[in-house]
């Protein structure tokens, strides 16, 4: 399948691709929502103990100048308990007496700080001390939905198609917000927040992969950054509505009604064309092309488009004399490399015997089955090959990063706001270091100076957070350039027929360290920086890790299960004796 071919005709970014690209954008900004904003609305808030003499519209500041006699001060925290009261009986001549009680008994309710938040979840259902737990598990569910939908949405859109699967995702994303909004308790909470953190992946995941399969290659570097850059869009925004917003409730409304003006996609969004070909929808693939060719005002013919969609990769020149000629005809060569010895080798074929007989018929294309059907690719296809199982570690190690990163300290709202901010400087890293330095050596760098700045925050003086602030910003800076790269890196390298899936897989891993990162985070309460030496050490040991992993940058994409196999692996030539040219 020539279709890069078709893309270059057409135009790489023309006005078609743009205005779809622009659309398919925007649902990014409404999953950062998503998936930020239980920092609001599981926000913690000071607390103490609720004193039996207190009623129960009391402020956290009621005691004035009684703390002393009456909540134990915590050495651990620098601060009064948390979580324990004096066991006594709190009378006027206890007061008096200035001697505070000996023993202490855990809180049974607790009287908020509502300075700062109105309300949250954690305030609503007491969710901490010996409850915090299922703070935490909150958040790793969301995480697990996440997961679950990485896996189940990436099968389903390279199944069925990109186009129905990524409006059932925003269907249901509404549906789930809507829930978690309304819920009565936590564990209806949570399951509303599963459905919601898995039509995340639904959405971010289908659009992304839409948005680059009709992007032509010239273009995808960019294309792609762009698009992360519009979840950081989504971060910082979410700051501002939280700020603005102080009851969790509303905020999750307020979070999850820009998703109604997605339903009108249906109508915007046509399906993936490089995906109508790989099911052999053809025609329906041209007739989108064709259109895409008139809003971008090429003239070419569907006869033409076909005629480009036949040739076989098989074809393409392979020596500098065909080139020339090719080039002379007009016909563009996308992604080519610069041949060795005046041969281009980067198409000769390893297969072995089994692998032809199993994928090729004797005319060179892909056998199908009895229904005209290529063998339909699967998530397990991504576990035969080992060249594919090398692009999960390096993925793993962001998200439990990312998860963790943004926690600075100081005013909630500034610092999160400052944390999406320094993204953008990450996304415009990418842009000037992938195509100079190349995927590879862009993500082991970002990866090992995140960890460097996390590690180094274990030896700045205690008294200077500004430090320790400044440290944590280079690490969510060089993280977010790690993230975006990430996301290029792993889609240059799936074939077409399991990119969705890939992608999908790809995250699955990721998900594990996003499940864990809130329960690191609990670690904090026993020796604070335990959780930055964890995810230091753990980029540090993904910079390296990412060596192993080929380089994409000006390579073209692969189709099939077997050209992802062979991508990026150096093909042995094959010396013919002379002799054996002049007998029969």
């Amino acid at each position: 399948m020539a279709y890069d071919h078709v893309l270059s005709q057409l135009g790489d970014f023309g006005r078609y691709q743009r205005r779809i690209y622009i659309l398919l954008c925007l649902p990014a900004i409404s999953c950062a929502f998503h998936k930020l904003a239980w920092v609001f609305l599981g926000a913690k808030a000071h607390h103490r103990c609720q004193l039996p003499f207190e009623e129960s519209n009391v402020t956290y500041f009621s005691l004035s100048n009684s703390w002393n006699m009456s909540i134990p001060w915590d050495s651990a925290l620098g601060n009064f308990s948390s979580c324990s009261r004096y066991d006594a009986n709190f009378t006027e001549d206890y007061f008096q007496s200035m001697q505070p009680a000996t023993k202490t008994v855990p809180c049974s309710s607790w009287i908020y700080d509502h300075s700062r938040y109105e309300s949250s979840a954690v305030m609503e259902w007491d969710l901490v001390c010996n409850k915090a737990w299922l703070r935490a598990t909150a958040d790793a569910l969301f995480m697990v939905g996440v997961l679950l939908g990485s896996i189940i949405f990436g099968d389903l859109s390279d199944r069925y198609g990109r186009r129905p699967i990524f409006f059932a995702s925003l269907v249901l994303q509404l549906v789930g917000g809507v829930l978690a909004a309304i819920a009565p308790e936590y564990i209806t909470f949570v399951i509303a927040r599963m459905l919601v953190g898995a039509t995340s992946s639904g959405v971010f995941l289908v659009a992304y992969v839409i948005a680059l399969e009709m992007v032509g290659s010239k273009k995808r570097l960019v294309a792609g950054v762009v698009c992360q850059m519009f979840f950081s869009v989504g971060y910082m925004l979410t700051a501002l509505l939280a700020y603005l917003i102080r009851d969790w409730r509303h905020l999750q409304l307020a979070l999850t009604m820009p998703g109604v003006a997605f339903m009108c996609y249906w109508w915007l969004i046509p399906e993936s064309a490089r995906w109508l070909l790989t099911k052999n929808r053809k025609q329906e693939a041209i007739d989108l092309l064709v259109r895409a060719a008139n809003e971008n005002k090429v003239n070419i013919s569907a006869e033409r488009i076909e005629e480009l969609l036949d040739q076989k990769e098989d074809e393409e020149a392979t020596d500098i004399e065909k080139e020339m000629k090719n080039l002379e005809s007009g016909s563009p060569l996308m992604n080519k490399e610069p041949p060795e010895n005046g041969v281009d080798h980067r198409n000769d074929d390893t297969e072995s015997h089994q692998d032809k007989m199993l994928t090729k018929d004797s005319g060179g294309t892909e056998k199908k089955d009895e229904s005209g059907n290529a063998g339909s690719p699967s998530v397990l296809d991504l576990f035969r090959y080992p060249n594919l199982r090398k692009k999960f570690v390096n993925s793993a190690t962001y998200y439990g990063l990312s998860w963790n990163t943004s926690n600075l300290g100081g005013n909630d709202f500034l610092n999160f706001l400052i944390s999406g901010v320094v993204e953008i400087p990450g996304y415009i890293m990418l842009l000037l270091l992938l195509n100079r330095w190349g995927r590879k050596a862009t993500l082991c760098s970002a990866l090992i100076a995140t960890g460097v700045a996390l590690l180094l925050t274990q030896i700045v003086p205690s008294n200077t957070d500004w430090l320790v602030i400044t440290l944590a910003m280079v690490g969510k800076m060089t993280i977010t350039a790690s993230y975006g790269t990430i996301y290029i890196f792993t889609a240059e390298q799936f074939p077409t027929v399991i990119r969705n899936v890939g992608l999908g897989a790809a995250s699955t891993s990721a998900r594990v360290g996003g499940v864990l990162a809130p329960y690191f985070n609990l670690l904090a309460d026993y020796w604070r920086p335990l959780p930055l030496v964890i995810f230091g050490t753990l980029a540090l040991s993904a910079g390296s890790l990412a060596l192993l992993l080929p380089e994409t940058l000006n390579k073209k994409l692969p189709e099939t299960i077997q050209d992802g196999e062979r991508f990026g692996k150096k093909t042995k030539k094959i010396k013919i004796p002379k002799q054996s040219l002049s007998n029969p």
